[in-house]
């Protein structure tokens, strides 16, 4: 019985996220419809079709390690269900699509082989059929699908901010709150994890992401920020940049992941801070799966920069790090008592969106998506508030000596 009442309240939250979705996109009167989608072919030759109700025009790209087709088109509703994905035929293996960024949506296509696109059709409507998008794709070499990502990137040498030199920690603080960045994990494109019922990481994240906020912002001594406040996707390195941008004090990234391996004894919450050397298996798997949100989403990976030798960013980094630790042990002592913890609660690993050398950042795995049970407690607005709760008393806890005038924290 309880299993039944989790399977509605699953599918009564698609719903309602279906349903919201679905109203936002037909705000936009103008928005196109992608109402159905459908692959045919083989491995030499390979048709996508979308079936659309005005033209469209993408701005096809590709990328390699792993063989991707991105198309980039104008901000869209997607008419039909991500389990209708015609994948596993010919040169197509499995492909994904949604929100990548204001005004902008995004098919990435996975491919089986190297490929290239050798032509583009758009077929208007006829008697009662409808207008379709047409992507014929051809088995191609692994050198002509190396000239096909170099002659489809787009220049981004413009558009790349400059890191900015100084150091922030040096740097006497003239806020008057202290700045908090909350990062819901995932969004548009990227699903992240989906659980046993259904659920989607990304819908459950941003929710309690919100609320956690709400909480916060009760005494109004904080300056929040969120890194997304919808279903848009943000690109890890975009989710690190935000923290220093704002000069944050404290970033928080929050999921609620899956794992493969132990998935009924992976139970309760976890806090990750970074390390270059994964605290154990299942710490490194998480992490590797987290790392990939830019692969998933059609991201080029921009190569992990040199290590720095700079005396004061050494410093910098070895300070955020203590202070990461500090919130996250206060955090840990703050969760034990609300909620269910897994065991060994504070693990590290290599997550990238931890890697800011100047803001103290952990990152939140709420529960187990993988789990039946972890996913009923994530749907529970009983247990969310009591997670929220505890979470806004450990940064209380955490931010009090400032907030009284004394030293954030302890070095350690």
């Amino acid at each position: 019985m309880a299993a039944v009442k989790l399977c509605l309240v699953a599918v009564a939250t698609a719903v309602a996220i279906l349903q919201l979705a679905s109203a936002a996109a037909n705000a936009a009167e103008d928005k196109p419809l992608i109402s159905a989608a459908r692959v045919a072919g083989d491995q030499d030759r390979t048709r996508i079709v979308l079936e659309v109700d005005q033209q469209l025009t993408p701005t096809i790209s590709a990328l390699g390690s792993p063989y991707r087709l991105i198309l980039d088109l104008p901000e869209v509703t997607f008419g039909f269900l991500s389990s209708s994905n015609p994948a596993g035929k010919g040169l197509v293996s499995d492909w994904r699509f949604g929100l990548f960024a204001v005004g902008k949506s995004r098919v990435v296509v996975d491919l089986a082989a190297p490929a290239r696109v050798d032509k583009t059709l758009f077929l208007p409507s006829v008697d009662d059929q409808p207008s379709r998008l047409v992507i014929d794709l051809v088995r191609a070499s692994e050198q002509e699908f190396a000239d096909f990502v170099t002659a489809s990137r787009p220049s981004r040498t413009a558009t790349k901010k400059a890191a900015p030199k100084a150091d922030r920690l040096s740097a006497e603080r003239a806020k008057d709150k202290p700045v908090i960045v909350l990062d819901p994990g995932h969004g548009g494109i990227d699903n992240g994890a989906i659980g046993v019922a259904g659920t989607l990481e990304k819908a459950i994240v941003l929710e309690f992401t919100k609320l956690l906020r709400d909480k916060l912002a009760e005494g109004d001594r904080y300056d929040i920020h969120l890194t997304r406040e919808d279903d848009t996707f943000i690109p890890l390195g975009d989710r690190v940049q935000v923290g220093h941008d704002l000069a944050a004090d404290l970033f928080i990234s929050i999921h609620a992941d899956s794992v493969r391996r132990g998935q009924k004894f992976a139970r309760g919450a976890t806090v990750y801070t970074l390390s270059n050397k994964a605290s154990d298996r299942l710490a490194e798997e998480l992490a590797t799966t987290e790392n990939m949100s830019d692969v998933i989403a059609g991201v080029e990976l921009d190569e992990e920069p040199t290590e720095v030798t700079d005396i004061l960013l050494d410093l910098a980094r070895r300070e955020t790090r203590s202070f990461s630790v500090y919130f996250a042990k206060t955090l840990v002592d703050e969760l034990q008592s609300a909620v269910r913890l897994i065991n060994n609660p504070h693990r590290s690993a290599g997550f990238r969106v931890l890697k800011a050398h100047d803001v103290p950042s952990v990152l939140v795995e709420l529960g187990y998506l993988s789990n039946a049970h972890d996913e009923k407690l994530l749907i529970s607005e009983e247990w969310r508030e009591r997670m929220a709760s505890a979470m806004a008393e450990a940064i209380h806890g955490f931010f009090r000596p400032r907030l009284a005038g004394r030293k954030a924290a302890p070095s350690q």
